[in-house]
């Protein structure tokens, strides 16, 4: 299991994962599922990823090499927008799938994968997409200015209350924080470190990534403060008065 979450906001896109993998209780081991193209002042995509990781690294090494779609081999450095970027993802599920589903189908094994792609291609706004393992997908809104793959229960509330595209960067990277971690502390499947990615709007360029572990100070005092406000609110509540 995984949990991934990316946020389309006015000043840009906010992009967070996790990086557990596991193949059973005793087999869990840390897996990137960020990854990133740029071609600093031209454009900037990430992908983020769910699913079985032998699928998901496939898709994008596909991507690395290059897809036809329309005709034409293309990579995420060369499409021309980032509707043809989610297209041309969207086909590569399709080639791993034509490629490997039959022998994972003869193993008991499901074909598994969500991806998240989010970016900015120079003279258009900054976009977000999820895909999914039949290759369709669909595009965060002003209405649902946010995304989610994998785990997406634990962490969706807080963003679902608070988070509006008008949301600052910086506020919308502590909501992704929040978040992630209240997946982390109701979910084992999902673990640390976490990977940050922030794009600034029209900046066509990464500006910044970080990965994010236990001994990150803000990612513990967040988790600390966040912790003691709930009790606090909790706490502040009045009590039914029909209770008795």
């Amino acid at each position: 299991m995984t949990y991934c979450v990316g946020l389309l906001l006015d000043a840009g896109l906010v992009m967070l994962s996790d990086t557990r993998t596991n193949a059973g209780v005793d087999n869990i081991s840390v897996f990137g599922k960020t990854f990133v193209e740029q071609v600093p002042g031209e454009r900037v995509l990430a992908m983020l990823t769910a699913g079985n990781l032998a699928v998901t690294q496939a898709v994008w090494n596909r991507l690395q090499e290059g897809v036809t779609l329309g005709g034409q081999v293309q990579t995420l450095q060369s499409v021309p927008t980032m509707f043809r970027a989610a297209q041309l993802v969207g086909e590569a599920v399709r080639q791993v799938y034509d490629a490997d589903g039959p022998a994972l189908r003869a193993q008991g094994i499901g074909f598994d994968v969500s991806i998240m792609l989010g970016g900015q291609i120079a003279g258009a706004a900054p976009r977000l997409f999820l895909i999914y393992a039949a290759g369709n997908f669909i595009e965060a809104t002003a209405d649902t200015p946010f995304l989610q793959i994998g785990e997406h229960k634990y962490g969706k509330p807080i963003l679902d209350r608070v988070l509006t595209p008008a949301t600052p960067l910086a506020d919308g990277v502590t909501l992704a924080l929040i978040s992630m971690d209240s997946t982390l502390r109701s979910n084992l499947t999902v673990g640390l470190p976490v990977d940050l990615t922030v794009i600034r709007r029209d900046a066509l360029q990464v500006g910044l990534r970080r990965r994010i572990g236990e001994d990150d100070p803000y990612f513990a005092f967040l988790r600390q403060r966040w912790s003691e406000s709930l009790r606090e609110a909790y706490q502040a509540l009045p009590r039914p008065d029909w209770l008795g």
